[in-house]
Protein backbone atom coordinates (compact mmCIF):
# COMPACT_ATOMS: atom_id res chain seq x y z
CA UNK A 1 0.00 0.00 0.00
CA UNK A 2 1.70 3.40 -0.93
CA UNK A 3 1.00 6.40 1.22
CA UNK A 4 0.64 9.54 -0.76
CA UNK A 5 0.87 13.14 0.61
CA UNK A 6 -1.90 15.59 -1.00
CA UNK A 7 1.34 17.06 -3.28
CA UNK A 8 2.52 13.36 -4.26
CA UNK A 9 -0.88 12.78 -5.72
CA UNK A 10 -1.34 16.19 -7.66
CA UNK A 11 1.59 15.92 -9.34
CA UNK A 12 1.49 12.21 -10.39
CA UNK A 13 -1.82 13.50 -11.87
CA UNK A 14 -0.35 16.18 -13.44
CA UNK A 15 2.75 14.34 -14.48
CA UNK A 16 0.71 11.33 -16.26
CA UNK A 17 -1.13 13.44 -17.76
CA UNK A 18 1.80 15.37 -19.87
CA UNK A 19 1.29 19.22 -18.26
CA UNK A 20 4.52 18.87 -16.06
CA UNK A 21 7.40 21.13 -17.36
CA UNK A 22 8.89 18.82 -19.72
CA UNK A 23 6.03 19.27 -23.26
CA UNK A 24 5.82 15.61 -25.29
CA UNK A 25 7.37 15.72 -28.70
CA UNK A 26 4.46 15.88 -31.09
CA UNK A 27 0.52 15.10 -31.61
CA UNK A 28 0.98 11.28 -32.02
CA UNK A 29 3.08 10.92 -28.43
CA UNK A 30 0.35 13.20 -26.68
CA UNK A 31 -2.82 11.82 -27.89
CA UNK A 32 -0.70 8.27 -27.19
CA UNK A 33 0.09 9.43 -23.79
CA UNK A 34 -3.34 10.91 -22.91
CA UNK A 35 -5.17 7.79 -23.98
CA UNK A 36 -8.33 9.46 -24.94
CA UNK A 37 -8.83 12.74 -26.33
CA UNK A 38 -12.24 14.05 -26.21
CA UNK A 39 -13.20 15.61 -29.65
CA UNK A 40 -16.16 17.77 -28.46
CA UNK A 41 -17.26 20.75 -30.71
CA UNK A 42 -17.80 23.76 -28.19
CA UNK A 43 -14.98 26.50 -29.67
CA UNK A 44 -15.95 29.00 -27.26
CA UNK A 45 -12.39 29.65 -26.77
CA UNK A 46 -10.89 26.90 -29.37
CA UNK A 47 -12.30 23.26 -30.17
CA UNK A 48 -11.86 21.50 -26.21
CA UNK A 49 -9.41 18.75 -27.98
CA UNK A 50 -7.23 21.93 -29.77
CA UNK A 51 -6.97 23.90 -26.36
CA UNK A 52 -5.80 19.94 -24.56
CA UNK A 53 -3.17 19.60 -27.14
CA UNK A 54 -2.38 22.95 -26.74
CA UNK A 55 -1.40 22.57 -23.29
CA UNK A 56 0.74 19.88 -23.95
CA UNK A 57 2.48 21.26 -27.08
CA UNK A 58 2.53 24.94 -26.93
CA UNK A 59 2.23 27.20 -29.97
CA UNK A 60 3.89 24.68 -32.04
CA UNK A 61 0.86 22.70 -32.47
CA UNK A 62 -1.14 23.82 -35.66
CA UNK A 63 -4.95 22.62 -35.26
CA UNK A 64 -4.88 21.12 -38.90
CA UNK A 65 -2.29 18.94 -37.70
CA UNK A 66 -4.95 16.72 -35.74
CA UNK A 67 -7.62 17.43 -38.87
CA UNK A 68 -5.18 16.27 -41.14
CA UNK A 69 -5.01 13.06 -39.32
CA UNK A 70 -8.55 12.29 -38.84
CA UNK A 71 -9.24 12.47 -42.28
CA UNK A 72 -5.77 10.83 -43.32
CA UNK A 73 -7.23 8.10 -40.42
CA UNK A 74 -3.47 7.97 -39.01
CA UNK A 75 -5.85 8.61 -35.92
CA UNK A 76 -9.53 7.69 -35.15
CA UNK A 77 -12.32 8.75 -34.14
CA UNK A 78 -14.51 6.55 -31.51
CA UNK A 79 -17.87 7.69 -29.92
CA UNK A 80 -16.68 11.12 -29.55
CA UNK A 81 -12.77 9.97 -28.67
CA UNK A 82 -9.55 10.36 -30.53
CA UNK A 83 -7.22 7.42 -30.40
CA UNK A 84 -4.25 5.83 -32.10
CA UNK A 85 -5.24 3.21 -34.65
CA UNK A 86 -3.80 0.18 -32.86
CA UNK A 87 -5.71 1.36 -29.52
CA UNK A 88 -9.06 0.56 -31.73
CA UNK A 89 -8.49 -3.69 -31.11
CA UNK A 90 -9.05 -2.89 -27.72
CA UNK A 91 -12.89 -2.31 -28.34
CA UNK A 92 -13.61 -4.52 -31.29
CA UNK A 93 -14.28 -7.35 -28.94
CA UNK A 94 -17.08 -5.52 -27.11
CA UNK A 95 -18.13 -4.15 -30.30
CA UNK A 96 -18.82 -7.66 -31.86
CA UNK A 97 -20.76 -9.01 -28.75
CA UNK A 98 -22.62 -5.77 -28.40
CA UNK A 99 -25.26 -5.26 -26.59
CA UNK A 100 -22.96 -5.84 -23.40
CA UNK A 101 -24.04 -3.31 -21.22
CA UNK A 102 -27.83 -2.71 -19.72
CA UNK A 103 -28.25 0.43 -21.27
CA UNK A 104 -27.29 -0.71 -24.65
CA UNK A 105 -30.58 -2.92 -24.70
CA UNK A 106 -33.39 -0.85 -25.26
CA UNK A 107 -31.37 0.55 -28.41
CA UNK A 108 -30.40 -3.01 -29.38
CA UNK A 109 -34.35 -3.49 -29.31
CA UNK A 110 -35.19 -0.41 -31.58
CA UNK A 111 -32.23 -1.26 -33.96
CA UNK A 112 -33.49 -4.90 -33.97
CA UNK A 113 -36.92 -3.32 -35.18
CA UNK A 114 -35.00 -1.45 -38.17
CA UNK A 115 -33.15 -4.24 -39.41
CA UNK A 116 -34.02 -2.95 -42.87
CA UNK A 117 -32.48 0.41 -42.47
CA UNK A 118 -29.29 -0.64 -40.95
CA UNK A 119 -28.55 -3.31 -43.99
CA UNK A 120 -29.95 -0.10 -46.32
CA UNK A 121 -27.50 2.00 -45.17
CA UNK A 122 -24.42 -0.80 -45.00
CA UNK A 123 -25.65 -1.24 -48.72
CA UNK A 124 -25.05 2.36 -49.50
CA UNK A 125 -21.94 2.80 -47.77
CA UNK A 126 -20.00 -0.49 -49.36
CA UNK A 127 -21.38 0.67 -52.84
CA UNK A 128 -21.04 4.54 -52.40
CA UNK A 129 -18.89 5.69 -48.88
CA UNK A 130 -17.41 7.56 -47.15
CA UNK A 131 -20.72 9.68 -46.99
CA UNK A 132 -22.41 11.93 -44.34
CA UNK A 133 -25.84 11.26 -42.36
CA UNK A 134 -27.31 13.38 -44.65
CA UNK A 135 -26.47 11.50 -47.60
CA UNK A 136 -28.12 8.26 -46.00
CA UNK A 137 -31.26 6.59 -46.27
CA UNK A 138 -33.29 6.87 -43.51
CA UNK A 139 -36.03 3.39 -43.94
CA UNK A 140 -36.70 3.02 -40.53
CA UNK A 141 -39.79 1.69 -39.76
CA UNK A 142 -39.98 2.58 -35.92
CA UNK A 143 -38.76 6.36 -35.19
CA UNK A 144 -36.47 6.74 -32.30
CA UNK A 145 -38.62 8.45 -29.99
CA UNK A 146 -36.50 10.64 -27.14
CA UNK A 147 -37.42 13.74 -24.90
CA UNK A 148 -33.96 15.25 -26.26
CA UNK A 149 -32.64 16.47 -29.21
CA UNK A 150 -31.61 13.06 -30.87
CA UNK A 151 -35.88 12.70 -31.23
CA UNK A 152 -36.53 11.56 -34.80
CA UNK A 153 -33.03 11.37 -35.76
CA UNK A 154 -33.17 8.19 -37.03
CA UNK A 155 -30.05 8.21 -39.13
CA UNK A 156 -27.91 9.85 -36.44
CA UNK A 157 -28.93 7.53 -33.78
CA UNK A 158 -28.24 4.17 -36.41
CA UNK A 159 -25.02 5.17 -36.74
CA UNK A 160 -24.45 5.35 -32.72
CA UNK A 161 -26.11 1.62 -32.65
CA UNK A 162 -23.35 0.79 -35.59
CA UNK A 163 -20.19 2.48 -34.25
CA UNK A 164 -21.04 0.68 -30.91
CA UNK A 165 -21.30 -2.96 -33.29
CA UNK A 166 -18.58 -2.08 -35.09
CA UNK A 167 -20.39 -1.96 -38.72
CA UNK A 168 -19.56 2.03 -39.20
CA UNK A 169 -16.35 3.99 -38.26
CA UNK A 170 -16.21 8.09 -38.58
CA UNK A 171 -13.88 8.82 -41.72
CA UNK A 172 -12.82 12.17 -41.59
CA UNK A 173 -15.02 15.55 -42.36
CA UNK A 174 -15.79 16.87 -45.51
CA UNK A 175 -16.29 20.10 -44.24
CA UNK A 176 -18.23 20.80 -41.11
CA UNK A 177 -19.84 17.64 -41.74
CA UNK A 178 -18.98 13.92 -40.16
CA UNK A 179 -17.99 11.56 -43.05
CA UNK A 180 -19.01 7.82 -42.23
CA UNK A 181 -17.57 4.56 -43.61
CA UNK A 182 -17.81 0.98 -43.48
CA UNK A 183 -15.62 0.24 -40.44
CA UNK A 184 -13.42 -2.41 -42.20
CA UNK A 185 -11.99 0.37 -44.15
CA UNK A 186 -11.06 2.41 -41.33
CA UNK A 187 -10.18 0.26 -38.81
CA UNK A 188 -7.37 -1.81 -38.24
CA UNK A 189 -7.77 -5.54 -38.45
CA UNK A 190 -6.64 -6.66 -34.68
CA UNK A 191 -8.74 -7.97 -32.36
CA UNK A 192 -7.92 -8.47 -28.50
CA UNK A 193 -9.85 -11.18 -26.51
CA UNK A 194 -12.85 -9.50 -24.62
CA UNK A 195 -11.48 -9.77 -21.12
CA UNK A 196 -8.02 -8.99 -22.12
CA UNK A 197 -8.75 -6.06 -23.27
CA UNK A 198 -10.57 -4.86 -20.47
CA UNK A 199 -7.64 -5.36 -18.26
CA UNK A 200 -5.48 -3.07 -20.77
CA UNK A 201 -7.80 -0.07 -21.46
CA UNK A 202 -8.14 0.07 -17.23
CA UNK A 203 -4.01 -0.16 -17.32
CA UNK A 204 -3.91 2.28 -20.04
CA UNK A 205 -6.66 4.67 -18.23
CA UNK A 206 -4.83 4.52 -14.99
CA UNK A 207 -1.39 5.41 -17.02
CA UNK A 208 -2.79 8.31 -18.44
CA UNK A 209 -3.73 9.38 -14.89
CA UNK A 210 -1.86 8.24 -12.31
CA UNK A 211 -3.69 8.02 -9.77
CA UNK A 212 -7.42 7.26 -9.89
CA UNK A 213 -10.66 4.89 -7.86
CA UNK A 214 -11.65 1.94 -9.13
CA UNK A 215 -10.28 -0.72 -11.03
CA UNK A 216 -7.82 -3.99 -10.71
CA UNK A 217 -5.00 -1.71 -12.54
CA UNK A 218 -1.72 -0.61 -10.79
CA UNK A 219 -0.73 -0.74 -6.83
CA UNK A 220 -3.72 0.17 -4.01
CA UNK A 221 -2.51 3.47 -1.81
CA UNK A 222 -3.78 5.97 -0.16
CA UNK A 223 -4.08 9.85 0.07
CA UNK A 224 -3.26 12.12 2.99
CA UNK A 225 -6.58 13.70 4.28
CA UNK A 226 -8.79 11.66 1.34
CA UNK A 227 -10.85 8.61 2.16
CA UNK A 228 -10.77 5.78 0.65
CA UNK A 229 -8.55 3.96 -1.14
CA UNK A 230 -7.14 5.26 -4.93
CA UNK A 231 -4.87 2.94 -7.50
CA UNK A 232 -1.82 4.35 -8.57
CA UNK A 233 0.92 3.67 -11.75
CA UNK A 234 4.11 2.49 -9.64
CA UNK A 235 6.27 3.49 -12.94
CA UNK A 236 4.94 7.16 -12.52
CA UNK A 237 5.91 7.48 -8.79
CA UNK A 238 8.77 9.08 -7.11
CA UNK A 239 10.99 11.21 -8.89
CA UNK A 240 11.26 15.01 -9.26
CA UNK A 241 8.54 17.48 -10.11
CA UNK A 242 8.97 20.82 -11.96
CA UNK A 243 5.23 22.64 -13.27
CA UNK A 244 4.48 25.36 -15.17
CA UNK A 245 1.50 27.20 -15.79
CA UNK A 246 -1.49 26.03 -18.18
CA UNK A 247 -5.06 27.41 -19.27
CA UNK A 248 -6.81 24.17 -19.59
CA UNK A 249 -10.36 22.95 -21.06
CA UNK A 250 -13.15 22.53 -19.07
CA UNK A 251 -13.10 18.96 -20.28
CA UNK A 252 -9.49 18.61 -19.52
CA UNK A 253 -9.02 15.34 -18.32
CA UNK A 254 -7.23 16.79 -15.50
CA UNK A 255 -10.22 18.28 -14.05
CA UNK A 256 -12.99 15.87 -15.92
CA UNK A 257 -13.66 13.79 -13.36
CA UNK A 258 -14.80 16.75 -10.69
CA UNK A 259 -14.84 14.42 -7.76
CA UNK A 260 -11.51 13.45 -7.93
CA UNK A 261 -10.40 16.75 -9.07
CA UNK A 262 -12.27 18.27 -5.44
CA UNK A 263 -10.51 15.48 -3.32
CA UNK A 264 -6.69 16.12 -4.61
CA UNK A 265 -6.90 19.34 -6.22
CA UNK A 266 -9.51 20.81 -3.41
CA UNK A 267 -10.70 23.12 -6.20
CA UNK A 268 -14.20 24.52 -6.68
CA UNK A 269 -15.02 23.94 -10.59
CA UNK A 270 -18.33 23.79 -12.90
CA UNK A 271 -18.66 24.00 -16.07
CA UNK A 272 -21.71 26.41 -16.41
CA UNK A 273 -22.69 26.81 -19.99
CA UNK A 274 -25.54 25.35 -19.22
CA UNK A 275 -26.56 27.52 -16.52
CA UNK A 276 -28.42 31.22 -16.52
CA UNK A 277 -26.03 34.38 -17.59
CA UNK A 278 -27.08 35.42 -13.85
CA UNK A 279 -26.45 32.82 -12.13
CA UNK A 280 -22.84 31.70 -13.51
CA UNK A 281 -19.66 32.65 -11.41
CA UNK A 282 -17.06 31.89 -13.19
CA UNK A 283 -18.42 32.31 -17.00
CA UNK A 284 -19.77 30.39 -19.46
CA UNK A 285 -16.77 27.85 -20.54
CA UNK A 286 -13.91 29.11 -17.62
CA UNK A 287 -10.79 27.77 -18.40
CA UNK A 288 -8.94 25.80 -14.91
CA UNK A 289 -5.80 27.80 -14.43
CA UNK A 290 -3.40 24.98 -13.48
CA UNK A 291 -0.17 26.72 -11.65
CA UNK A 292 2.77 23.78 -11.01
CA UNK A 293 0.74 21.43 -9.13
CA UNK A 294 -2.06 23.68 -8.27
CA UNK A 295 -5.49 24.83 -9.41
CA UNK A 296 -5.35 28.25 -9.13
CA UNK A 297 -8.20 30.05 -10.44
CA UNK A 298 -10.56 30.34 -13.81
CA UNK A 299 -10.22 32.25 -16.56
CA UNK A 300 -13.43 33.95 -18.45
CA UNK A 301 -12.40 34.47 -21.42
CA UNK A 302 -13.61 34.16 -25.38
CA UNK A 303 -12.54 34.11 -28.70
CA UNK A 304 -13.39 36.70 -31.41
CA UNK A 305 -12.07 36.08 -34.11
CA UNK A 306 -13.88 38.54 -36.56
CA UNK A 307 -13.15 41.45 -34.12
CA UNK A 308 -9.32 39.75 -34.10
CA UNK A 309 -9.28 39.70 -30.12
CA UNK A 310 -9.17 37.29 -27.01
CA UNK A 311 -11.54 38.54 -24.82
CA UNK A 312 -10.74 38.59 -21.04
CA UNK A 313 -13.97 39.10 -19.03
CA UNK A 314 -11.91 38.27 -15.80
CA UNK A 315 -9.54 36.15 -14.10
CA UNK A 316 -10.84 34.67 -11.25
CA UNK A 317 -8.25 34.11 -8.13
CA UNK A 318 -9.04 31.42 -6.28
CA UNK A 319 -6.64 33.08 -3.25
CA UNK A 320 -4.55 36.68 -4.17
CA UNK A 321 -2.26 35.32 -6.87
CA UNK A 322 1.35 36.07 -5.69
CA UNK A 323 3.36 38.50 -7.96
CA UNK A 324 4.76 35.30 -9.68
CA UNK A 325 1.77 33.53 -10.56
CA UNK A 326 -0.18 36.99 -11.90
CA UNK A 327 2.80 37.47 -14.22
CA UNK A 328 2.63 33.55 -15.22
CA UNK A 329 -1.23 33.59 -15.68
CA UNK A 330 -0.60 36.87 -18.39
CA UNK A 331 2.04 35.01 -20.04
CA UNK A 332 -0.02 32.18 -20.61
CA UNK A 333 -3.20 34.76 -21.49
CA UNK A 334 -0.72 36.17 -24.43
CA UNK A 335 0.66 33.08 -25.41
CA UNK A 336 -2.60 31.85 -25.95
CA UNK A 337 -3.92 34.79 -28.00
CA UNK A 338 -0.62 34.65 -29.93
CA UNK A 339 -1.37 30.42 -30.97
CA UNK A 340 -5.40 31.94 -31.79
CA UNK A 341 -3.46 34.66 -33.81
CA UNK A 342 -5.46 37.20 -31.78
CA UNK A 343 -4.85 40.54 -29.53
CA UNK A 344 -5.82 40.29 -25.72
CA UNK A 345 -8.59 42.26 -25.27
CA UNK A 346 -8.86 43.38 -21.08
CA UNK A 347 -11.89 44.94 -19.54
Amino acid sequence: MHSLSRADARRLAVRAQLLSAERPAGLFETVRGLWELQNDPTAYVARSADLVLWGRLGEKYDPQELRDALDEQALLELQGLILVPPDIALYRAEMDAWPVHEWQEGLGVWVEANTGCRLDILARLRADGPLTVRELPDTCVVSWRSSGWSNNRNVGRMLDAMVQRGEVAAAGRRGAERLWDLAERVYPDDVVPLEEARRARDERRLRSLGIARGGDAGEPAVVEGVRGEWRVDPERLGGGFSGRTVLLSPLDRLVYDRKRMTELFEFDYQLEMYKPAAKRRWGYWALPVLHGDRLIGKLDAAADHRAGVLRVDAVHEDVPFTKAQTAAVRREIGSLAAWLRLEVAAP
